[in-house]
């Protein structure tokens, strides 16, 4: 991430730390995966559709995420500005577990879990965030360990 981006989510996130707290990691994530084969597909049918004009490709919205010591925030990125656009989530990073990491040709990701939840946020990682991602990883234990 770069520093206009960090010094932008950080100035969103001061007026919600709590006293004490710091923030560990900031990085650019995906909450949600389009597979392959769906996006070739819906890329098949726009140039069908348009006769060979075009071809659009779904993707998903990016999110900053921002690790404390505490907590997991995570703000809605707007794709032309550097700035976060609205805050989605809190989570409070107490209890969390982690899946092992899912090594792909573009990306990376793993599922973050509580133990009394039965459902879990999948993370995306790009490449460029393998730093961020490990230091995410390691702050929080593996499910079942």
């Amino acid at each position: 991430m770069n520093g206009k981006r960090r010094r932008l989510l950080l100035a969103a996130i001061d007026p919600m730390l709590e006293p004490g707290e710091r923030v560990e990691v900031t990085t650019i994530v995906n909450l949600s995966s389009v597979s392959v084969r769906r996006t070739a597909a819906f890329a098949a049918a726009s140039a069908i559709m348009s006769g060979g004009g075009m071809a659009v490709i779904p993707a998903p919205t990016p999110m900053y995420l921002a690790m404390t010591d505490r907590r997991i925030f995570i703000f809605r990125a707007n794709p032309t500005f550097a700035r976060p656009e609205e805050h989605l989530m809190t989570i409070p990073r107490a209890g969390l577990v982690r899946t092992d990491i899912k090594e792909r040709l573009l990306n990376s990701s793993f599922v973050v879990s509580s133990p009394e939840s039965e459902q879990g946020l999948k993370i995306i990682f790009p490449l460029i965030g393998r730093k961020e991602r490990n230091a995410i990883a390691a702050a929080l234990p593996l499910a079942g360990r």
